[in-house]
């Protein structure tokens, strides 16, 4: 379905694109957990009751699918409130899609702010470029969000209201979850009778369309995506009408990834009739950080607080 768009969504990324410039602590211990007792979750997965011992704290290191023999990981943060089930975002972290770790989700836009305002929030590791290069990393965490419905019960998560969030590669692969179906071809692995979809995302500085120029673009990045054709590698590529809503964050003096980027998605999503929000952090670059020696705004507590904010709109 989603290729039926291409052809429109290609013209409106050429329009865009001519507008753009030219060089455009260590880790707990895994908690054991009680006898559990199959059940049926409401996307149809077979799961595992919750134990209610976990309430307020997290699991290190889950396996939660295995592709070509690697064994991906997972962190699982539990909020401290007993309402069943909890809503669940997914923390998805950065570095040019070959560097990076989960655990970077624990900081003031990420994990504990969401934690506390009640959902289940989990933080994924893929397999890195180059020695396995795109689309591996999205064949990763779509397949992190197929076990998160599988395991629904075992999680106290509701599969119907599951979103995504990253920064930079990670805000990419985040886009990508929200705007590509099994259309795409990203579905492999295990739990295919689950579905990969999104119910919200946050996309915070990432690339959107690989077919531009830009610093941190597809040339740059050649060894990650190793000839893969880079517009099927964008998330504008696929945008259609039932994706789901998007906030987008990003710095106006960003030149790794230029804000065009978003505004490029924002165009595209807008259009198609999604809703989207694009907020611009003033005096700041890549990953927020200040260009001068004045402070970014929003501060990076206010858009901590946009992210909770928007996945409460959105998803409680």
């Amino acid at each position: 379905m989603k290729r039926l768009y291409f052809l429109i969504t290609t013209l409106v990324i050429t329009t865009l694109a001519c507008s753009l410039p030219g060089n455009p602590s260590a880790a707990a211990q895994p908690i054991e957990t009680a006898a559990q007792t199959p059940v049926q979750n409401e996307a149809g997965g077979t799961s595992s009751k919750f134990d209610s011992s976990k309430l307020g704290t997290s699991q290190r290191d889950i396996a939660y699918c295995t592709m070509d023999g690697v064994a991906l990981k997972m962190d699982v943060y539990y909020p401290s409130s007993n309402e069943s089930p909890w809503p669940a975002t997914m923390y998805v972290h950065g570095g040019g899609w070959s560097s990076g770790d989960k655990a970077e989700g624990v900081g003031a836009l990420g994990i504990p702010s969401l934690q506390r305002a009640g959902f289940l929030v989990v933080a994924v590791n893929y397999r890195l470029a180059p020695e396995h290069p795109f689309p591996a990393m999205i064949e990763d965490v779509k397949c992190a969000v197929r076990y998160l419905r599988a395991h629904a019960g075992e999680y106290n998560l509701d599969p119907n209201r599951i979103g995504a969030w990253g920064g930079s590669a990670g805000g990419h692969l985040a886009a990508l979850l929200g705007t590509s179906d099994e259309s795409a071809g990203f579905d492999v692995g295990e739990y295919l009778d689950q579905s990969s979809r999104v119910q919200a995302v946050v996309d915070m500085f990432g690339p959107t369309d690989l077919t531009a120029q830009f610093e941190g673009g597809y040339e740059k990045a050649s060894r990650v995506f190793n000839g893969f054709d880079p517009a099927l590698a964008s998330p504008v590529t696929y945008v259609t009408p039932d994706d789901p809503p998007f906030l987008m964050l990003h710095g106006d003096s960003d030149e790794l990834v230029p804000i065009e980027q978003s505004q490029i998605l924002l165009a595209a999503l807008q259009t198609a009739g999604v809703p989207a929000e694009l907020v611009t952090v003033t005096n700041a670059g890549h990953s927020f950080k200040p260009v001068t020696d004045a402070p970014i705004d929003p501060t990076r507590e206010e858009l901590s607080g946009l992210v909770v904010d928007f996945f409460l709109e959105h998803l409680k």
